[in-house]
Formats: structure tokens, C-alpha cells, sequence
């Protein structure tokens, strides 16, 4: 967990730079975001003392189109983890094909700690200190750690109170009811499942005889274990931050969701195996699939690594050098920009939703979604086998040639 993000993510791109041939210059250029917004702004709490605060907006590269990405409330959050995610988001947003540039925004707080009452005003104020900068054909912004679609309709409201008029487009994840579009609560963890199904058919694997372990219960990880469910798949572990439970003949995922969704925990299930997210790791199962937090899979824990896939569904959850020896090793690691890349696809949607104040049905989304990733994953694995790289290299050839080529047509 001592792993920088930022400086994963400039290996990363380093390392395609040399498989590209590209000169120094482009890859100094693509190691920076193009704007880089600090603000520090004040909330009244409560108990009527002010207390101030500080966000985050990374805005890495729009030579596709309008910056895109989501803003995270956590006091862990960093300027170098903010300035990372936008880098990935500028790689996902080309290799899911969307006319899109990377963005991601953060405010270091604890909502734990917060009233309702003082995480509206906290909303709200972090909009108001950045909305020069973001707009719906500037910059997107979306829900991520620890925010929710009722704090996009906060951030909405406050948006278009500003600007003076009602502006829906300003940012996507919001609630059906204020412009959201259906599909995007289950969008990653679907879009994931897809990514699954797509690659058992290249490998042939038989979804009966497939374990999967989830690391991670929140919507991507149960959604994905769900649907994967659904496909015939066989999910035998799964966890939160807490702790894990393990059965070799498959969880009740339901189960342990709504158990989860009554006590806010997965404490007290006793239907399946107790073990540690530690352990979740290194079981042995066909597919791993960390659907939590960056950096989890690293040098302290890669050689008990025995899944034979990973796909992954949280941002940055392999450091370079365990992607590299996992890569040696012959394990196939799905990166994180192409296997969630369904919740900004789906968030692409409900912006255009909004742009032409339509609101598709369901079935038009979860369809348009899947033809859109199963698109991308093939592009990726064709090009993986062109250059007898890594998914990850591949994905990042794919996307880096489109940045820098400023070739990108929506697909919408």
C-alpha cells in the first residue's frame, strides 16, 4: 500500500513508450495533466464552527474530447493518487472507443464524520471553488469512492445555480430522477462480466468448472459477481474491507448482499468460510478479480498469487513490478482500463442522454454497453497477440496512439 500511483502510472507509460518507439518529449508531455486545480474552501459545520477543507481536479488530456472522470471523498485521498487516476481515465476513456479525455477530482475528508447536512454544504462548496473549470463540454465529472448519486445532484444543483440555468449534463451518476440514466449503478461490474465471458471463450474455459474470487462488495464487485453468476460461473469467495468469506462449492452472494445491506457489514455470515482480504488473494481459483482499491496486488504478495486470470475491476490494483513477473509468470491480467471501463461507458451515455434530452430503456443501454466492450476487448486481444505484449501494453498501445493521434469517433 506504500506503492505512489502517480509514479505507477508514469512507468507505465515509460514502459508502452519504449514499445511504441515514441520520443521523450510526447512521453514528458503524457506523464503531466494539462491542468492541475488546488483549491481550499470552507464549510460551515454543525456545531457552527468553520472548518476548511481541501479538493482536488486533475484534468490529464482532452485531445479526444471533454475531460471525464469522478471525484472521490476520503482522507486518504493525495494531489499524486488524483493526478494517477486521471492518467488511467485518459487510457480508459480510448480504449473503450469514447470521444472523452481523463479527469478525477478529490476532497480530503472523512464523510464518516459528516452529518448529511454538512456533507451537502461540503458538496456543494467544492463545486463552487472548481466550477470555472468543468462543464459539460469542458469537464465531466462523475461519482467515485465514497460519493453517491445524491452527491452528484448536490454538485448539479449547485452547478446550475451558478451558472443561472439548469444543466444536467455538467455531471453523470446522478439519480434517475435528475437526469441519470439507467444501467449505471450495475455498468462496471456488468461491463466486467462481459470482459469475463469474452475471455473464457478465447480460452476456453467452461463457466461451471470457472472460480471466481471477488475482492470487494461494494456495487462493481457484487454487480460482477451477480451477473457472473447469472452466466453460469462459480463465485466462491468474496469480501469487504474487513473480511472475507470462502466456500469451494460457490457463496450466496444475495444472501451475503442483503445481509450486508441491513447490518452495513458482511460480519456475522456464517454459511461460508471466514478469511482475511490477505488470503482472498491467494486462493486458488481460476479467476481473481480485485474490485476494491489500487495497489493490493504488489512484490510482498505476488509470488502466492495462484489464480490463473485476474481481472481487474478497481483502479491501479497491480504495481508494475508484480504486473511484470505475473506477466512472466504466464498469469493473463485484464487491466483495470479496459475491465471497468463499463461505468464511464454507461456514464458517456447518460451525458449524451442529456446533451439531446433523451432517456433510453434499459435493454438499449446493458446492449449498447455490451457490443461496446466486447468490441474493445477484442481489439485489445488482437492487438496482444500482434505484439507478443502484455493486455495491459496493448491496452495502452491502443489508447496512446489515439491520444497523441487525436483520432477518436464517438460511437454514439
Amino acid at each position: 500500500m506504500n506503492e505512489n500511483p502517480y509514479q505507477n502510472a508514469i512507468n507505465q507509460l515509460e514502459q508502452i513508450g519504449k514499445i511504441l518507439n515514441l520520443d521523450a518529449n510526447t512521453i514528458a508531455r503524457l506523464n503531466v495533466p494539462n491542468k492541475l486545480v488546488t483549491v481550499n474552501f470552507d464549510v460551515e459545520m454543525d456545531n457552527g464552527e468553520t472548518k476548511t477543507f481541501t479538493g482536488y481536479r486533475s484534468q490529464h488530456n482532452n485531445n479526444l474530447g471533454p475531460y471525464k472522470g469522478g471525484v472521490r471523498f476520503s482522507n486518504q485521498v493525495t494531489v499524486d493518487e488524483v493526478k494517477a487516476l486521471s492518467m488511467w481515465m485518459t487510457w480508459k476513456c480510448a480504449v473503450a472507443g469514447l470521444p472523452l479525455g481523463g479527469s478525477k477530482g478529490g476532497v480530503i475528508v472523512d464523510t464518516k464524520k459528516l452529518s448529511i447536512n454538512e456533507l451537502e454544504k461540503l458538496s456543494r462548496a467544492y463545486i463552487k471553488a472548481i466550477y470555472k473549470d468543468i462543464g459539460p463540454d469542458t469537464d465531466i465529472p462523475a461519482p467515485d469512492m465514497y460519493t453517491t448519486p445524491l452527491i452528484m445532484k448536490w454538485m448539479k444543483d449547485e452547478y446550475s445555480k451558478l451558472v443561472g440555468k439548469d444543466t444536467p449534463a455538467v455531471i453523470t451518476g446522478k439519480m434517475i430522477e435528475d437526469g441519470g440514466s439507467l444501467g449505471r449503478t450495475e455498468a462496471t461490474g456488468f461491463g466486467g462480466a462481459f470482459i469475463l465471458r469474452e475471455l473464457s471463450k478465447k480460452n476456453n474455459l467452461i463457466p461451471k468448472n470457472t472460480t471466481i474470487a471477488v475482492q470487494g462488495m461494494g456495487n462493481v464487485g457484487y454487480y460482477f459477481a451477480k451477473k457472473t453468476i447469472e452466466m453460469g460461473f462459480k463465485v466462491v469467495a468474496i469480501s469487504d474491507s474487513k473480511t472475507g468469506y470462502y466456500n469451494k462449492e460457490g457463496v450466496d452472494v444475495e444472501g451475503i448482499h442483503t445481509h450486508q445491506l441491513e447490518k452495513n457489514s458482511l460480519e456475522g455470515v456464517f454459511e461460508s468460510q471466514k478469511i482475511s482480504n490477505e488470503q482472498l488473494l491467494k486462493l486458488d481459483v481460476d479467476i481473481l478479480v480485485p474490485a476494491a482499491i489500487e495497489n493490493v496486488i504488489t512484490t510482498d504478495n505476488m509470488q502466492d498469487i495462484k489464480a490463473k486470470h485476474i481481472i481487474e475491476l478497481a483502479n491501479g490494483p497491480t504495481t508494475p513490478d508484480a504486473d511484470k513477473y505475473l506477466f512472466e509468470k504466464g498469469v493473463l491480467v485484464i487491466p483495470d482500463v479496459l475491465s471497468n471501463s463499463g461505468g464511464v461507458t454507461v456514464s458517456y451515455y447518460e451525458w449524451v442522454q442529456n446533451l439531446k434530452s433523451e432517456n433510453w430503456p434499459l435493454e438499449k443501454v446493458f446492449s449498447m454497453l455490451d457490443t461496446n466492450i466486447t468490441q474493445s476487448f477484442n481489439r485489445v486481444y488482437n492487438e496482444q497477440k500482434k505484439r507478443g505484449v502484455s493486455f495491459r501494453m496493448a491496452s495502452y498501445a491502443i489508447a496512446i496512439l489515439k491520444v497523441i493521434n487525436k483520432q477518436q469517433k464517438p460511437n454514439v
